[in-house]
């Protein structure tokens, strides 16, 4: 078992990845186990997942970066570039401003770090890395306000992003809340 002061960002590497293929694995990996107490629900299962991913992957902009620790995934944030007409901003009700949708934005898609390594700094390592090279001016989000008794919502929120709308993606995905900020 790991010691609690080896659980620290300190102790894990970083990779950026621009294509899918390098990285599916280990995003799938991850992803499991962040998410093990909801895929029994259709939006979460491990193969919904997947198409998202897949579909994620082959957009504009598709960027993933990964935390390792002892050469092993902790945890990843991956995003993709959306266009003022995309299909993200269609689906967030009220409309969204003209100056969030007017350049390219960057869509962060998901994020997830393991159970062992939360309340580390980890996320926002892997969030603001791969924020770090990205020219759009704006950074997007969903999330779901229940989600950790309403704590990811208070994080992001800590992190700079306000709400500014509701979407839901698909039908078996819950109501989420549209977050944004300037990306830098």
């Amino acid at each position: 078992m790991r010691r609690e002061q080896d659980r620290t960002p300190a102790h894990s590497e970083l990779r950026t990845f621009t294509t899918l293929d390098a990285v599916r694995g280990d995003l799938l990996d991850v992803y499991a186990e962040v998410r093990a107490p909801l895929l029994h629900l259709p939006n979460y299962a491990i193969t919904a997942f997947g198409e998202r991913l897949d579909r994620h992957g082959a957009e504009p902009g598709f960027a993933a970066v990964l935390a390792y620790a002892d050469g092993q995934p902790i945890g990843y944030a991956y995003a993709n570039t959306i266009e003022h007409r995309d299909r993200y901003w269609q689906r967030t009700t009220p409309p969204p401003a003209d100056q969030y949708t007017q350049q390219p934005a960057i869509a962060l898609k998901e994020i997830g770090v393991r159970p062992a390594w939360r309340g580390t700094g980890s996320a926002r390592r892997v969030h603001d890395e791969l924020l770090l090279t990205r020219d759009e001016p704006y950074v997007t989000l969903m999330v779901n306000k229940a989600a950790g008794d309403g704590k990811v919502h208070a994080v992001y929120r800590s992190w700079g992003y306000e709400d500014m709308g509701q979407s839901q993606p698909s039908p078996t995905s819950p109501l989420l809340t549209v977050m944004i900020r300037a990306t830098h």
